[in-house]
């Protein structure tokens, strides 16, 4: 009478109740039974063989279909049914992401493990993949700037892009503003209801053509807010100066510096927010806290399809009572 069990349900579960009466019907039929039935007393049966009938004994299969006839009309009452849920779920605000990384030489330096370079490929691959329903480019700029990926919903090419971004694919140096323009570009003519840029860079400003606070005043025209971030420990750290014979880095240590002021100056005219990443799980951290400030709004249809089950339960009941009333009135009917 039932089928999947896990989607299986009652609409109306309250006249499940009406099943408490049957303890008490089971006692009305057998006292009313009871009391219905002749006696004789006699002060011996010796001379009685006595022969109990098979109808007699199983007259209470009478009560017992009555019984169980009650108890499925209250459970049909009940509107047993089996529900399938199919689910469909849509995005109504998009958020297109641009994320401009500084390649320059300085991003090889070993504050951050193995490297700043290759520690924020890790966590910005692991960006990309928390961001299914978003659109994501990559604009990669160190002395100029140039767009890696442009804007796309195939987060397979975004992740294969960051894992090939390596230093001195372009002319060394820090143009912040090259690359916050580039990434401007790619989001100037979006359709979203929501444009990020993520400006990541380990310096200050020595390059390019583009003044970092022009950019940062076309984002803001462009309602383009910028979350910008600063990565490099404080103080001292291991930076690449020269190359031995072999062709390996050769490391010292010198002073970090990065522009912080300009960087917030970008965050806060644009309605983003400056971090400062000084080692690795401080960059893990700051992408995560971007990921939950720029949530995409998902929506989740449902959709409901039913199958009624109480008429089995009705059908049975009156065949049941149909049982009851023929074998009443006709095999039993000496008995009653």
């Amino acid at each position: 009478m039932m089928g999947n069990w896990t989607n299986f349900e009652f609409e109306t579960p309250l006249f499940l109740w009406g099943l408490l009466i049957l303890p008490f019907l089971i006692f009305w039929f057998y006292y009313s039974h009871k009391k219905s039935t002749a006696s004789l007393t006699v002060t011996t049966v010796s001379g009685f063989k006595l022969k109990k009938s098979i109808l007699a004994q199983l007259k209470p299969l009478l009560y017992v279909l009555k019984i169980v006839a009650i108890a499925l009309l209250f459970i049909a009452l009940a509107r047993p049914r089996n529900v399938e849920v199919s689910k469909k779920t849509k995005s109504n605000k998009g958020i297109d992401i641009v994320m401009a990384i500084d390649v320059s030489g300085s991003m090889l330096a070993k504050d951050l493990k193995p490297n700043r370079l290759e520690a924020l490929k890790e966590v910005a691959a692991d960006f990309v993949e928390k961001r299914p329903n978003d659109r994501i480019g990559i604009v990669v700029y160190a002395g100029e700037s140039f767009t890696q990926t442009p804007i796309t919903s195939d987060k397979g090419i975004v992740a294969r892009t960051i894992s090939e971004i390596h230093y001195g694919q372009i002319e060394d140096g820090t143009a912040i503003g090259m690359g916050l323009g580039s990434a401007i570009n790619r989001l100037k003519d979006s359709k979203a209801k929501s444009k990020v840029v993520i400006l990541l860079t380990d310096g200050v400003n020595t390059a390019g053509f583009i003044d970092p606070r022009t950019a940062t005043e076309l984002a803001k025209e462009l309602n383009i807010k910028v979350y910008t971030i600063g990565i490099g420990t404080n103080g001292m750290a291991p930076f690449p100066y020269a190359k031995d014979r072999a062709g390996n880095l050769v490391y010292r240590r010198q002073k970090v510096e990065i522009d912080e002021d300009l960087l917030r100056h970008i965050a806060s005219e644009t309605n983003g927010k400056y971090f400062r990443a000084t080692n690795n799980l401080k960059l893990e951290s700051i992408y995560e806290e971007i990921n939950k400030l720029e949530k995409t709004k998902i929506e989740e249809f449902k959709y409901y399809n039913y199958q009624e089950e109480y008429r089995i339960y009705v059908i049975a009941a009156l065949v049941l009572l149909l049982l009851e009333y023929v074998l009443r009135n006709t095999l039993f009917k000496s008995f009653i």
